[in-house]
């Protein structure tokens, strides 16, 4: 069978091409693609080629499928697992394989197993780990954004407070405490301060940093303070560059304590330094954006690491169990990953949006694979729609989603362009 897929050669070298993909094997499934949203770590992949730590040595000559957050249908099942999968379901898959030690990962290090393909092949190994979920939601666009929420939500279940007498950890943000979230106007920010409002465990106070004032309104749009109030969470943002001394208005806002659990949204080290003198008593910070330098370092204080119980973790992706959460959650419609969306496109823009990822002022991209689209904002929906009825009907659906990207706006764009689907 031929797919067209995203191939990358090496460090820059993107390449949509159309090639065939071999039989499956036994213990091997066919899908079909339908979403993929773009991640800034495949423009880290992108940027250090061979020496990213899941890429393939021989990548020049076997270039690999990118695309991680990816959603679709199964189209035909090797024998081995004939009696747990079926042609025509729809499926949700956990890239962090972590099988046998191994790095390797979709989007990162497989030849024919990848998200940015109209057609992949998923190897036996996805299976054996439980890795392949079935999906019975709505959207696809949920699906492949219930891995970047995934990340999210393994973030906060990391995290960890003490218990002095017999020093069990208690696992977790600390509940009825304050929460500090650095640089987290982006998109995965934005799914970041929705999903402790949305959980049984909350926090009694949120505040999100970010420079940027036109992120800062988009957040307050969609997840705005009466919003969180509603749900027993008082929510404050707070823009350092309009600040005489950040660290003192940051620390009154927590009423002189430090805040609990601190999240890094951002690679930045004055960030990760803010946010080290910034924790309370046997608080939390978790480094959660991921630089690309191998060398990224920045102080912190050790003194209080150890007199005050302070504890310093990062984390990287999700596990199972964190994808199916989000999975549950988004189709309760308590959670929505459509918070993150600000662009979609189709298979032909996915290559030089990945490339230029660090440039373009986006939150998540969806890329839909089984069509060729521009990148296109949803903001520019209404503009676009005064001469294009495609638009005018998308514009027309977000807006009755308080803006956001939508089920009926993904139908509506599937169907313009004559996908079937389940």
């Amino acid at each position: 069978m031929k797919t067209k897929a995203v191939r990358m050669y090496g460090a820059n070298d993107l390449r949509l091409e159309e090639f065939e993909l071999p039989e499956i094997k036994e213990d091997e499934i066919l899908v079909r693609i339908i979403s993929d949203s773009i991640c800034m770590s495949t423009n880290k992949l992108l940027t250090q080629g061979k020496a990213h730590k899941r890429a393939p040595q021989n990548i020049d000559t076997n270039p690999i499928i990118i695309g991680h957050e990816f959603a679709g249908e199964i189209v035909q099942v090797g024998e081995k697992w004939k009696n747990e999968f079926k042609p025509g379901e729809k499926f949700a898959q956990q890239p962090a394989l972590n099988y046998k030690g191994s790095l390797a990962s979709p989007g990162y290090s497989y030849e024919f197993f990848g998200g940015a393909a109209t057609y992949c092949i998923i190897p036996q190994e996805v299976m054996e780990l439980g890795c392949l979920l079935h999906y019975d939601g709505d959207a696809y666009f949920d699906a492949s954004l219930g891995e970047p929420m995934s990340c999210i939500i393994g973030g906060y279940h990391i995290m960890y407070h003490t218990n002095k007498t017999n020093y069990d950890h208690a696992m977790d943000i600390k509940e009825g405490g304050n929460v500090l979230i650095l640089g987290g106007c982006g998109p995965m920010g934005l799914g970041a301060i929705e999903y402790p409002l949305v959980t049984d465990r909350k926090p009694a106070q949120i505040v999100v940093t970010d420079v940027d004032n036109a992120r800062i309104s988009r957040a307050k749009e969609l997840i705005s303070s009466e919003f969180a109030q509603q749900h027993g969470v008082q929510l404050t943002y707070f823009n350092p560059q309009e600040s005489n001394d950040q660290y003192k208005e940051l620390l009154e806002l927590s009423n002189g304590k430090g805040y609990d659990d601190v999240f890094v949204y951002a690679p930045i080290r004055e960030l990760a330094e803010l946010g080290d003198k910034l924790i309370a008593f046997d608080g939390c910070l978790n480094f959660f954006a991921g630089p690309s330098d191998p060398n990224f370092t920045a102080l912190v204080n050790l003194y209080n690491c150890h007199y005050t119980s302070t504890h310093i973790l990062g984390s990287t992706g999700g596990n199972t169990n964190d994808l199916k959460e989000a999975l549950r959650l988004s189709a309760q419609k308590k959670l929505r990953p459509a918070v993150m969306v600000s662009h979609i496109c189709g298979i032909n823009a996915i290559a030089d949006t990945t490339a230029n990822l660090p440039n373009i002022r986006a939150g998540k991209i969806l890329g839909y694979t089984q069509i060729d689209l521009p990148l296109t904002a949803l903001d520019d929906f209404e503009e676009l729609g005064k001469t294009n009825p495609l638009f005018a009907s998308l514009h027309t659906s977000c807006q009755k989603h308080s803006g956001l990207w939508n089920t009926e706006a993904e139908c509506i764009l599937l169907d313009y362009f004559g996908v079937e689907r389940s």
